[in-house]
C-alpha cells in the first residue's frame, strides 16, 4: 500500500540545521526568542483586555441598559479565547506532527496577529447591529484556538538546559514576557487616551494598538523559527523531549497530572486578571482617577512585577519551586483580605492596589508554569505541558474579570477578597497532592 507524504517544514528545519550546525545558539538567544514570543501572545491578549473595558461596552454593547451591563456583556466574550485555546492545541499538535514544528509555528501565529488585527476594522453596533457582537465573538475565538498553536517547546528547551541548582531561574524567564507584552498595551492605549478626544479614540484611535499586534508577531515569528532551526532544538527533537504526542494518547497516561497542573498556579492565574482587566473596569465605573492616570500606574506596576517574577527565580532555587508556588499562594490569601479596601479608597489606594498586587503576582507567576512538568515522563512532556497550560489558563484566569465584577457589583468589592482565597485554596490543595503522590512513589 503506497502512503502519501504530506508537504511538511521538517525538511526545511533539518536543513538549516546542517547549514548552521557550526554556529551553536546561545543560550542568551534562546531565552530571548522565548521572551519575544511570550511577549506578542500576552500583547495580543493584554490589547483585547483593555480594549474590552475601554472600548467595546461603548461600541459593541451601546444597547446594554446601563454601563455596569455594558461592560459585563464585554466581559462575557473574554473568555472565549481560553474555550478555543485547548482546542487549538489539539489541532495544532496534528499540524506539529505532520507538516512539521515551522508550519505549525506560522499558520498559528498568522492566525493569532490576524485575529487581533482584524478587530482593528471592526464596525460598531450603530454600523452592522448584532453582528458586530458576532464578529467581536469570532474574533476573540480566533485568537484562543491560535494561541493553542504557538506553543514552541523554546520553554522546555530552557528547561532542559537548566543546572539542577538553576531550575527556578530557568523556569521564570518565559514569564517575563506578561509584563513586557501588559506594559506596551497600556502605553499604547495610554497615548490615544491621553491626546485624543473621546469622540476620536471610539472612532479610530483605539484601532491603531490592534494594528501593531500583527507587526509584533511578525517580529516574534521570525525570533522564534531561529531557534527551531538550530541545532539544540534539532537535538531534543531527536532525543523525543520536544516531539508532538496525541493528546488522548497523553491523557490516558497523564490524565491525572495535567488536572493537577492546572489548579496548581491558580492563585496566581485568579490574581492574573484582577490586577491588569479588572480594576481598570472599577475604576471606569466608579472613578478614584482619570483613564490616562490609571494607565500609567499600571505601566509602573508591570515594571514592579517584573522584578517580582526575577526575584521569584532566586527564590525559587533556593527554597525549590513548588514552595515558591505555595509561599505565594499565601502571600495572595493574605493580600485578599486589603485588597478590597485598597480598591475602594480612591486614587491612593488604587496606586497601592495596582504596585502591591503586580509585586506579589510576579513573585507567584514567575513559577506559575510548569511547576508539576516534572511529573510528566519524557515521551509526553511537550504535550502535557502544553495541554495543562491552556487548562490553567481556563479554570484560573478565562472568568476572573466577570466573575470578580460581578461579585463586587452585586455583593460589595469585598467578595473578590473570597474570590483571591478561593484560589490560593485550590493551588495550596493542589501541590500538596502532588507532593503526598511524589512521597507515595
Amino acid at each position: 500500500m503506497s502512503t502519501v507524504a504530506h508537504p511538511s517544514s521538517s525538511g526545511f528545519e533539518r536543513d538549516a540545521r546542517l547549514i548552521h550546525g557550526d554556529k551553536p545558539v546561545a543560550p542568551g538567544s534562546v531565552a530571548m526568542g522565548v521572551i519575544i514570543g511570550r511577549m506578542s501572545e500576552f500583547f495580543d491578549f493584554f490589547v483585547y483586555g483593555l480594549g474590552s473595558v475601554l472600548v467595546f461596552p461603548k461600541l459593541v454593547f451601546p444597547f446594554a441598559p446601563s454601563p455596569l451591563a455594558a461592560i459585563m456583556m464585554s466581559f462575557a466574550i473574554f473568555p472565549l479565547a481560553f474555550l478555543a485555546r485547548p482546542v487549538g492545541s489539539f489541532v495544532f499538535m496534528w499540524i506539529d506532527r505532520n507538516f512539521g514544528r515551522g508550519t505549525k509555528l506560522t499558520v498559528a501565529i498568522v492566525v493569532l496577529g490576524g485575529s487581533t488585527a482584524s478587530i482593528a476594522f471592526l464596525p460598531g453596533y450603530e454600523s452592522i447591529g448584532y453582528w458586530s457582537v458576532a464578529l467581536l465573538a469570532l474574533f476573540r475565538l480566533g485568537q484562543g484556538f491560535a494561541l493553542g498553536g504557538t506553543w514552541d517547546g523554546l520553554a522546555s528547551l530552557l528547561s532542559l538546559n537548566a543546572p539542577p541548582n538553576r531550575r527556578g531561574w530557568y523556569a521564570m524567564i518565559p514569564q517575563l514576557g506578561a509584563p513586557f507584552g501588559f506594559a506596551l498595551a497600556s502605553v499604547l492605549f495610554g497615548y490615544f487616551v491621553s491626546n485624543l478626544s473621546e469622540a476620536d479614540f471610539l472612532d479610530w484611535g483605539w484601532r491603531y494598538p490592534f494594528f501593531v499586534a500583527f507587526a509584533i508577531n511578525v517580529v516574534a515569528l521570525f525570533a522564534r523559527l531561529r531557534i527551531v532551526a538550530s541545532p539544540e532544538f534539532g537535538a531534543a527533537m531527536e532525543a523525543q523531549e520536544l516531539q508532538a504526542r496525541p493528546v488522548f494518547e497523553m491523557l490516558s497516561v497523564h490524565g491525572r497530572d495535567v488536572v493537577l497542573g492546572a489548579f496548581a498556579p491558580l492563585a496566581s492565574f485568579a490574581m492574573f486578571h484582577l490586577v491588569t482587566i479588572f480594576p481598570l473596569s472599577w475604576i471606569t465605573l466608579h472613578g478614584g482617577q482619570t483613564t490616562s492616570e490609571f494607565l500609567r500606574v499600571q505601566v509602573i506596576g508591570a515594571a514592579v512585577g517584573l522584578v517580582g517574577i526575577v526575584l521569584s527565580g532566586v527564590l525559587a532555587d533556593r527554597i525549590g519551586r513548588r514552595s515558591q508556588l505555595m509561599v505565594g499562594a499565601v502571600i495572595i490569601a493574605l493580600f485578599s483580605f486589603s485588597a478590597p479596601f485598597l480598591l475602594d479608597a480612591g486614587s491612593t489606594g488604587q496606586d497601592a492596589f495596582i504596585i502591591i498586587g503586580f509585586g506579589i503576582l510576579g513573585l507567584s507567576f514567575g513559577q506559575a508554569s510548569g511547576v508539576v512538568s516534572s511529573r510528566f515522563g519524557q515521551y509526553y512532556r511537550y504535550t502535557g505541558a502544553a495541554l495543562t497550560s491552556d487548562l490553567a489558563w481556563l479554570v484560573g484566569a478565562a472568568f476572573a474579570p466577570l466573575v470578580a465584577l460581578g461579585l463586587a457589583s452585586n455583593f460589595g468589592i469585598i467578595f473578590i477578597g473570597g474570590y483571591l482565597i478561593s484560589g490560593a485554596i485550590c493551588t495550596l490543595v493542589a501541590l500538596g497532592v502532588t507532593r503526598a503522590l511524589d512521597h507515595n512513589r
